[in-house]
C-alpha cells in the first residue's frame, strides 16, 4: 500500500510521516487490496481555528474510496480520529457484503429444501 502525504502550512517530517505509517497500517490489514492512502496534513493560522491541525485522508481500494477528516490540536490527535474513521468504514462495508452474502446462501439453502 502507498503512503502519499501532502502538507498545507507545515513540513512532513520524518516522525510525522512514520507516525502516519503506524497509525494506517492496520488498515492495510484490513483491506488487503487497499491501493493507497492519500493523507494532507492542514495548519492554517486564523484566530478562529487557534492552531489547530487537521487532517483528511482517502484510501483507495478497487472500485471504491473512503474518505475521512479529522481535526485535533497535534497531528497525532487528528491521525488518530482520521484512523478511528477509516477503519470504521471499512469495517462496515466489509459488513455489508458479509449480509449479502449469508443471506443469498440462506436463499439457496432454503430453495433446496423446498424442492
Amino acid at each position: 500500500m502507498d503512503l502519499v502525504l501532502k502538507g498545507r502550512g507545515v513540513r512532513i517530517t520524518e516522525q510525522i510521516r512514520e507516525v502516519t505509517h503506524h497509525k494506517l497500517d492496520k488498515l492495510s490489514r484490513l483491506e488487503p487490496r487497499a491501493m493507497s492512502v492519500e493523507v494532507e496534513i492542514i495548519s492554517e493560522d486564523f484566530p478562529t481555528h487557534d492552531g489547530t491541525k487537521s487532517v483528511d485522508a482517502a484510501l483507495r481500494v478497487p472500485r471504491y474510496t473512503f474518505r475521512a477528516h479529522g481535526e485535533g490540536a497535534k497531528v497525532e490527535d487528528a491521525l488518530d480520529l482520521v484512523a478511528a474513521r477509516l477503519e470504521r468504514q471499512v469495517r462496515d462495508r466489509h459488513g455489508r457484503f458479509r449480509r449479502r452474502i449469508i443471506a443469498g446462501a440462506n436463499r439457496l439453502k432454503s430453495a433446496r429444501t423446498e424442492a
